[in-house]
């Protein structure tokens, strides 16, 4: 099982969330919430109100985001769904853990909270210039004051 750490449409509670549950993509568990150890622009771009990680560590905030484990189906579907590599790139990044609600056999194999973990996330090195300059979140909400509502695959034109 790979650990994956997601920001997005893919949290609890977003638009895409129904894909990490549904099963049909593989095995994905939620383990707890985390925040990036380095500092990410997390901009909603383009004119479907995507959010993007984009991978300029140092610049932005700790994002605050969802850790999951996934067995291999769903790390090869979340590699298509992210378009990856084009769109998205799959990389390892260092995570916070603040807080830990997955099960493990012994308590030893349980973060602590405060400790740091490796997932892979799907960010960005290929981006539009212009989205240096967009706001940055610490946090996305895809029905946030923001006003950028997300626009699902199938509404696309």
């Amino acid at each position: 099982m790979a650990r994956v750490f997601v920001y997005g449409t893919l949290k609890k509670g977003h638009p895409n969330y129904q894909h990490m549950i549904d099963g049909t993509h593989g095995r994905a568990k939620f383990q707890g919430r985390g925040r990036t150890v380095e500092k990410y622009p997390l901009v909603i771009a383009g004119k479907y109100n995507i959010p993007f990680l984009l991978n300029i560590p140092g610049t932005g905030h700790h994002v605050t985001g969802e850790i999951y484990s996934v067995d291999d189906q769903m790390l090869q579907f979340l590699d298509e769904f992210e378009g990856c590599p084009d769109m998205y790139q799959r990389s390892p990044v260092r995570i916070v853990v603040v807080e830990w609600e997955g099960k493990s056999r012994a308590p030893e194999e349980r973060p602590a909270v405060n400790s740091i973990m490796e997932c892979f996330v799907y960010s960005t090195t290929t981006y539009q210039p212009e989205w240096i300059k967009l706001p940055y979140y610490d946090n996305y909400d895809s029905l946030g004051n923001h006003g950028l509502h997300y626009v699902l695959r199938e509404s696309r034109d």
